[in-house]
């Protein structure tokens, strides 16, 4: 579908925006009420949102600490040898990689940044022998881990 992002918006679009990035579950008559509109322009904008490209993607957010990944790991990875070729094929290693939940081109002393999902030291540690370090074009790699998240957000300031 091709997304047209030359749509401008105005305050309902944004206010529309803002009520579904915290409560996407939200019906459209639920919805209608929040940002005081009826429900037909509520649901027309809300589509024109979608296929403009303003909304990407509804998601439910997991507890990864319930589901036995909450040992969190950022990973900076240097390329011996960057260049077009090699940076797909790094990009396409990560996209196969499960442990990887966020992955970044980055400027700097490193090439990409990671976010890994482990359940414990031990288990990161077997991702970085047995999947990441397999990748023939790998410099050097640093560690941080994280010790406590104290800010998480996944919305956007509309």
């Amino acid at each position: 579908m091709a997304r047209n992002t030359e749509y401008a918006l105005d305050e309902k679009d944004k206010e529309i925006l803002r009520v579904l990035q915290h409560e996407a579950r939200l019906t459209n008559k639920e919805l209608a009420a929040k940002v005081h509109l009826s429900t037909t322009p509520t649901y027309e904008r809300v589509k024109r949102l979608e296929r403009t490209g303003y909304i990407t993607q509804y998601a439910t957010i997991l507890n990864a600490q319930k589901l036995n990944k909450g040992f969190t790991v950022f990973c900076s990875v240097k390329l011996r040898h960057i260049n077009t070729e090699r940076a797909i094929a790094f990009k396409k290693q990560v996209l196969e990689m499960p442990e990887v939940t966020e992955c970044y081109n980055i400027s700097g002393s490193f090439d990409f940044m990671l976010r890994v999902q482990s359940p414990d030291m031990r288990s990161y540690q077997q991702f970085l022998l047995n999947s990441l370090g397999r990748h023939d074009n790998i410099a050097s790699l640093e560690s941080t881990f994280v010790m406590e998240e104290i800010k998480h957000e996944y919305s956007v300031t509309v």
